[in-house]
């Protein structure tokens, strides 16, 4: 079989980068009444925190391909101004919201009496204004006012002058017309720089329908002195608050925490008060749901034009509290942002409130880097005419990317997909393995160039084992197994803990991915073998392995200079074996659920 290269479009590398200085952080966008799309970002010269940051908008025609001349809405020699985030109103009228140090503090009382010289999460919450499709801003700023709460009171200062906040949550308009807009305020700063924080949400009633700024009402939300805190079992830290509106008015909010989980909460209020924060299950119906994982990192929801629910995350626990140094606290909790995971969420009536909830889909890998180091955060959604991209920054470089409309297609339609993919990628289909098969050739992950060169190209190519598994067989070690003397091929075995365990090698290095435990009883099992960001997955019964409370990582990455994994021309199989389907390409999770449901292993 004769294999081509493709190129894959969740490579940051195929994004549009947006102009910028040396530091940018969140490329936020809405699309003005002119067509443009108009970004707000957060850049400077230096590194993040350093002098001279500032808040600039870019201008697109061409749906980010390329950008107009950025205009300042502060200056560089001025005070910092910081983080802002964009909301676009019926008017047309676009505002800017933005950290702004006017009192041009130069440094920080910390926590155990030190200083800190980072001054770019304080001062004054404040907005500037476009009339005219974000190609000029008010020359004046206005300022929010933000009522007092408990952490406030016990910062060095006691609230007053300072406080310490920021902001990267995008504003909503509720079907009230109202607009809620979400703020992290940070009790002390220490370790990991912001050391305690929790969430509260500025609320305007009168933003869309009073055109004098100054006249603009706001309140601060919830009721009483404390916001959205981490659940007890979280830490200190519960930041970076993003918001949506379910269709009977419910708010939701997700944030990230330090626990390796990311806590959530809902409000049958209009946000006057929360549920309980908790670690943010899949299914917040059921009691005994699994847990989303993730690190330190922004951690976002967004409302599709048709009421779903996408969430980026990055799936995977960081490293427990327990045992952790204050090193890592300060450096590595930051670590791991790549690749970008997209979950799907839709609505359900919550037995017990009786109010609307969103169960969510298994994820998808929507982009990734080949330097695992890159990290990629801060991301906006912006969908039109059917089309979709997605933004991010690794904080020196910022792009938007073009999503697959079918991946993102699938994973919104994934709790209705039932069956079996196309032929076309289909290399063999046996319905009653025996003993031994003929194995077709597997995709190469790289190409040798041709010419004088040795060196190899990556082929982006993956393949998938899908099968059914009797798991009552413990002394049947090997279920698969093509590896010859030479060192090629692939072995799929089953550990004495119950964890399937795949070895790959091309005759000069071998890589081992592993499930989490099975469990007894047959199974319904998708290995999907990404050769786009190299990735394992092990999809059972319709579940996305997430490592579980003993890994970090549920899914591998494999080596970039792995080959292949051809081997002998014949398979060995285990009698446990009950049906296979071998497929020259990676499924989606999303088509993984549909085959487990068609084998009646997910309801």
């Amino acid at each position: 079989m004769t294999y081509e290269p493709r190129a894959d479009s969740r490579h940051i590398d195929h994004g549009h980068v947006l102009p910028t200085l040396s530091y940018c952080d969140q490329p936020y966008i809405v699309q003005a009444d002119d067509g443009a799309w108009v970004c707000v970002v957060t850049t400077g010269a230096g590194h993040e925190g350093a002098p001279g940051q500032i808040v600039t908008s870019l201008r697109s025609t061409d749906c980010g391909k390329t950008w107009e001349e950025p205009v300042a809405l502060e200056p560089e020699d001025g005070p910092q101004a910081s983080y802002a985030v964009a909301l676009k109103t019926p008017s047309g009228r676009i505002y800017a919201f933005y950290n702004h140090n006017t009192d041009e503090v130069k440094e920080l009382i910390c926590e155990d009496g030190s200083t800190h010289k980072r001054v770019d999460s304080l001062g004054h919450y404040v907005f500037k204004f476009s009339d005219d499709h974000g190609k000029s801003w008010s020359e004046q700023r206005y300022e929010i006012p933000i009522r007092l709460f408990e952490i406030d009171e016990k910062n060095p200062y006691g609230g007053d002058p300072i406080r310490y906040f920021w902001n990267v949550g995008r504003p909503i308009i509720s079907a009230d017309g109202s607009v809620y807009l979400p703020h992290s305020k940070v009790g002390a700063i220490g370790i990991g720089f912001y050391s305690i924080s929790e969430g509260v949400f500025l609320h305007s009633s009168n933003l869309l329908t009073e055109q004098n700024p100054e006249g603009i009402q706001w309140d601060t939300l919830p009721e009483g002195k404390v916001g959205l805190r981490p659940p007890p079992e979280c830490g200190r830290i519960a930041e970076e608050h993003t918001i949506v509106e379910l269709s009977d008015g419910t708010l939701y909010s997700v944030y990230r925490t330090i626990s390796g989980y990311p806590a959530c909460a809902y409000s049958e209020d209009r946000g006057r008060s929360w549920t309980a924060p908790r670690r943010a299950p899949y299914d917040p119906t059921d009691p005994q749901s699994r847990l989303f994982k993730h690190p330190r990192a922004a951690n976002f929801v967004w409302k599709t034009d048709d009421g779903r629910y996408l969430y980026w995350f990055h799936n995977h626990g960081g490293t427990p509290l327990q045992g952790l140094s204050k090193t890592w606290l300060g450096s590595g909790a930051y670590e791991n942002r790549n690749p970008a995971w997209l979950s799907a969420g839709h609505e359900v009536v919550d037995p017990a409130s009786g109010a609307k909830r969103i169960i969510w889909s298994e994820p998808e890998i929507i982009l990734y880097d080949d330097d695992p180091e890159v990290r990629m955060s801060y991301p906006d959604f912006i969908e039109k005419d059917g089309q979709y991209w997605i933004t991010e920054t690794q904080k020196t470089v910022a792009r938007v990317h073009p999503i697959d409309a079918s991946l993102l297609g699938q994973l919104m339609r994934q709790h209705q997909l039932s069956g079996f993919v196309d032929e076309a990628s289909l290399l063999l289909h046996i319905s009653e393995p025996g003993d031994s098969i003929e194995m077709p050739e597997l995709p190469p992950f790289r190409f040798p160039h041709l010419g004088g060169s040795h060196a190899c190209s990556d082929s982006r190519l993956g393949f998938t084992l899908d099968f059914l598994l009797d798991n009552a067989t413990p002394s049947e070690a090997t279920i698969i197994d093509t590896l010859q003397k030479n060192g090629t091929g692939l072995r799929l075995s089953m550990s004495a803990d119950g964890r399937l365990e795949l070895l790959m090698a091309d005759g000069k290095q071998t890589c081992l991915a592993t499930s989490d435990p099975l469990g007894s009883g047959q199974h319904h099992v998708s290995i999907i073998v990404d050769g786009g960001p190299r990735v394992v997955m092990f999809v059972v019964d319709g579940v996305l392995h997430d490592g579980g409370e003993d890994r970090q990582f549920g899914w591998q990455r494999f080596s970039p200079t792995l080959v292949h994994c051809n081997g002998s021309t014949t398979a060995k199989l285990a009698s446990r074996l009950k049906e296979l389907r071998l497929y020259n390409r990676a499924l989606l999770v999303s088509e993984a659920v549909g085959h487990a449901r068609a084998h009646g292993r997910r309801k």
